[in-house]
């Protein structure tokens, strides 16, 4: 085992070994301006695009549908800012535990322009209330955003992509969804799937940081979001970064090619990890619905309050494991969670994030199991 246990695979994944191979080939071979139109940017254009047909066969849509970007971020940015500014779009409609990337992207158009904002109910497991969603789309004749995530990156609770899809094309509103902890994870068929937006990123299945894409239907054009230069189609300004882009798009060929071993080694591990630590701290809960309607990655693991829970998460690092007590979106600080805080409100439990990987062992769980008890308990 190795000397640290890295538990925190929702907030990044180790770069798979192959795709470091292909990063290097490509650094050595393609350092050609892609926008160039001579032979060293016209092969490293070519190697753009075969990583655009890659994602979009992939996900089953069109190679003119893929913009890259920087990241999950960028994309969500973009999608909402400018589906304000180009769509018509006056409302939108999202849930209280979206990943900042969207909620403070929602709340600052709301706060800067003349669009509303408003939230859909969920339990207390962070399920979509589908009734209220239908509600406010029904009632309303406002041209509407619904945005909301595929899985929660903090707790794992998943939305049927379809089912809100099918509620939205009902009711004339476009959709987005933030992708980027299901991309690579779970198979998106984006023919299929009455969906205008989604964005992935990179870094969450062991590819590269600083890379990521968004989608766009052929039905929802949108307008660049950052000007200066006629890269990606005229959509997004700047030099593409090249070798991110086909380090992406070889780690999300390799996800998808191992989708279904990686599923099922991940899951096992994830539920044997539970049952060990439910048995030896019977007091413990799990938030979400991780074992009917989770990603098979994430247990939100919940803590009595404690004085000793308080330094759990350092004291966890001390011991050699790697975790977290939610997004990792916080310039490393532990604020507490806002998504704990909207569907458990006032909770004086301590939460702390364990995801896994397929890099992940029966052992290096037994591990971790142990030292929370040893934490807990002393």
């Amino acid at each position: 085992m190795n000397n640290r246990v890295y538990l925190d695979n929702a907030a990044t994944t180790p770069i798979d070994p192959e795709v470091v191979q292909h990063i290097a080939e490509a650094m050595n071979n393609l350092w050609g301006n892609p926008s160039s139109i001579y032979q060293e940017g016209r092969t490293a254009r070519a190697a753009v695009e075969r990583a655009r047909k890659t994602i979009a066969n992939i996900l089953n849509a069109s190679i003119g549908e893929i913009f890259f970007t920087s990241g999950g971020t960028e994309s969500n940015n973009m999608i909402l800012k400018c589906a304000v500014r180009d769509l018509g779009v006056t409302r939108i409609i999202t849930s209280k535990t979206e990943h900042h990337a969207v909620l403070h992207t929602a709340e600052s158009i709301h706060n800067s322009q003349s669009v509303g904002l408003e939230f859909v109910n969920q339990d207390h497991r962070g399920m979509i209330d589908m009734e209220h969603l239908k509600s406010l789309l029904e009632n309303s004749d406002q041209k509407t955003l619904v945005t909301l995530m595929h899985a929660n990156n903090e707790i794992g609770t998943m939305i049927d992509l379809v089912e809100v899809g099918q509620l939205c094309e009902a009711n004339g509103a476009y959709f987005h969804s933030d992708t980027v902890q299901t991309v690579g994870f779970y198979p998106i068929d984006l023919d299929k799937t009455p969906i205008h937006f989604i964005t992935g990123s990179g870094h969450k299945f062991h590819g590269p940081k600083g890379t990521g894409f968004l989608y766009m239907n052929s039905e929802a054009i949108l307008k660049p979001f950052i000007e200066g230069g006629a890269q990606e189609r005229n959509m997004r300004g700047g030099t593409e970064n090249v070798y991110g882009i086909i380090g992406m798009a070889k780690a999300l060929e390799i996800a998808n090619e191992k989708m279904e071993e990686r599923r099922q080694q991940v899951k096992e591990l994830r539920d044997y990890f539970a049952d060990k630590i439910k048995a030896t701290l019977p007091s413990v809960e799990f938030n979400g619905c991780p074992f009917s309607n989770g990603h098979f990655k994430t247990l939100s693991v919940s803590f009595p309050e404690s004085d000793k829970n308080e330094l759990l998460l350092l004291n966890l690092d001390i011991e050699g494991i790697s975790c977290s007590g939610g997004s990792a979106c916080s310039s490393g600080a532990d604020k507490g969670s806002h998504v704990i805080e909207a569907i458990h409100p006032g909770t004086k439990r301590k939460t702390v994030r364990f995801s896994f990987s397929h890099h992940n062992t029966k052992s290096e769980a037994d591990f971790v199991a142990d030292k929370l008890k040893a934490i807990v308990e002393d």
